[in-house]
């Protein structure tokens, strides 16, 4: 970081959010980090621990559509830096209740725009180091063939109510910046994973699920294609983007790392093989006879699924030096890793409300033969 921000991160107590959050305590230990999250399924205290005691560090309970609560916190403290990651994320959930995707994705980044808005454009004192970086996702840009990659022109085609949402929101900030002049950068990123992400996603869902002799449930023929990218390189492009981003501009974020859904769970699986049968205390906790793909069933596609996505990242990487640094193989053996030795961290966040979630939208499912 190139200087001492006072941030406002919300969604900082999610699995981006809160990665970002002590990524940027690491890199700016005189910075001001205010975060806000509702605490929703998703987000949880314990990502943030290591800094709960900083003293130039507060948590606020609060909706990012409270506009009082928001307007309050960005007026006392100060706050020149807004890093938007408060979003309901998850595509099946979408699609089961898409109302809350559209309160928080559309609704809630509205609300922060208009308290940005009131504070920076109000008539005070100029800033010119005032930034609201909005976090958004590649899924805006619809479904890719086998051939092509997403830019930052690529026409908007979302195709669920979750791409749906982040689509309006996205067309939200950049409608900000051209008519009130508010100082705003969005970045686009590709499928994260990593440390603190909750078990709904496929990569910690696939190796929980895996360690504990569960079935691997995997979509349709497995074939859909994503570009992944480590959870700290995206607080990297982040702090870049903030850092040397230019206002108004739109950047895409990916790993380089295209990969099959059904190559990754076979990645995992013997990730957590090796794990496993490395250390005797495992064995004993997680006994399993042979190899975990053995668990891989596949069920009905979701729908709406789109088939591939892949970024083209060379505007950020020639523009603003940013580059990915996490090989996806190294990083998904390091992510096994840590979900094999914190077992506790994930027994804690999957709640009965998760289970409930889960059996409603795996269980009923067909097999394929």
């Amino acid at each position: 970081m190139d200087r001492a921000r006072r941030a406002l991160i919300t969604g900082g107590a999610g699995f981006i959010g809160s990665n970002f959050t002590l990524y940027m305590r690491a890199k700016n230990p005189d910075a001001r980090i205010v975060v806000l999250d509702k605490l929703t399924y998703a987000g949880n205290l314990e990502n943030l621990a290591p800094i709960k005691r900083d003293a130039n560090f507060s948590f606020i309970k609060g909706d990012i559509n409270a506009f009082e609560t928001v307007d309050s916190v960005m007026r006392e403290d100060n706050i020149d830096t807004v890093v938007n990651f408060a979003a309901e994320s998850h595509v099946d959930r979408s699609i089961l209740g898409p109302r809350a995707f559209v309160e928080t994705n559309v609704m809630g980044t509205f609300t922060l725009l208009e308290a940005a808005r009131k504070n920076w454009l109000g008539g005070g004192a100029s800033n010119d180091k005032r930034i609201f970086l909005h976090v958004s996702t590649d899924e805006v840009y619809g479904s890719l063939g086998e051939t092509g990659y997403f830019t930052e022109e690529t026409p908007y085609s979302p195709n669920s109510p979750y791409s749906a949402s982040k689509a309006a929101s996205d067309h939200l900030v950049r409608a900000y910046h051209h008519t009130y002049g508010l100082p705003v950068i969005t970045t686009n990123c590709s499928n994260n994973y990593g440390p603190y992400q909750f078990p709904e996603k496929l990569i910690p869902l696939i190796t929980i699920n895996a360690l504990t002799g569960k079935p691997l449930p995997v979509y349709g023929d497995g074939g859909n294609v994503r570009d992944w990218l480590h959870v700290e390189d995206h607080c990297a492009a982040i702090e870049t983007a903030l850092d040397r981003g230019k206002i108004g501009e739109v950047y895409n974020v990916g790993g380089r790392a295209e990969r099959k859904n059904i190559d990754i769970v076979n990645l995992i699986c013997g990730a957590v093989d090796a794990a496993v049968n490395s250390d005797k205390a495992l064995r004993e906790l997680y006994p399993f006879d042979g190899s975990r793909k053995k668990l891989i069933t596949y069920v009905k596609d979701r729908p709406g699924h789109d088939r591939r996505y892949a970024i083209d990242c060379a505007k950020i990487e020639k523009e603003l030096g940013w580059t990915p640094a996490v090989a996806f193989e190294d990083g998904v053996r390091a992510t096994v890793d840590w979900y094999v030795k914190n077992r506790k961290w994930w027994e804690r966040v999957m709640s009965g409300e998760y289970v409930k979630y889960y059996e409603r939208q795996y269980g009923g499912r067909s097999a394929r033969p």
